[in-house]
């Protein structure tokens, strides 16, 4: 590479890293990644939603509200948890980049493995989330501490699966 230019390489930027590493996220496929982390996070969404709503008889919109939340602030946290355009989109826009995010993470972990052990790892990676957003996160966001839960750690376990699984799949399919 001549001086001056700037490489649009994403390798290049991880010649500091360990090689396989670095090798690992050069083969992956960013944007089966991205794919992988819609599917995964609009089945995490849907799934919190209705659960909130079945088990703890709560607006399936408060877990709407949590994320929207870390975008405007804890006042649009009150009840009622009603629909709001603005706080959905909010939310969505949120919710959607850190499902885009944890996919380009995980994806070169299991870019190199079988669907089974992606799918434990994908497991291992959700319950990772979910103690990184819950109990260190809350340092900031302390209204994720009343989510500290059974349908929380579920719906991440969840979301770490399908996010495996759906690039896996992908990965199998693409040419």
């Amino acid at each position: 590479m001549s001086e001056g230019r700037e490489s649009s390489d994403p390798g290049d930027a991880m010649s500091g890293m360990a090689p396989i590493l670095g090798r690992r996220l050069k083969q992956s496929a960013w944007g089966l990644a991205a794919i992988a982390g819609f599917i995964a996070g609009v089945v995490f969404i849907l799934l919190e939603m209705a659960m909130v709503w079945l088990f703890q008889g709560m607006s399936p919109w408060a877990p709407v509200r949590m994320i929207a939340a870390i975008g405007m602030g804890p006042e649009v946290l009150p009840p009622p948890a009603s629909f709001a355009i603005d706080l959905t989109l909010v939310a969505m826009v949120v919710h959607f980049t850190l499902s885009l995010v944890y996919a380009w993470l995980l994806a070169p972990i299991i870019e190199e493995v079988g669907l089974i052990k992606a799918l434990g790892a994908g497991l291992l990676f959700g319950l990772a989330i979910y103690l990184v957003n819950f109990y260190l996160f809350t340092a900031m966001f302390p209204w994720f501490e009343m989510a500290r839960n059974w349908i929380t750690i579920f719906a991440h376990l969840v979301f770490g699966a399908v996010l495996a699984v759906s690039y896996c799949l992908a990965r199998q399919r693409s040419p």
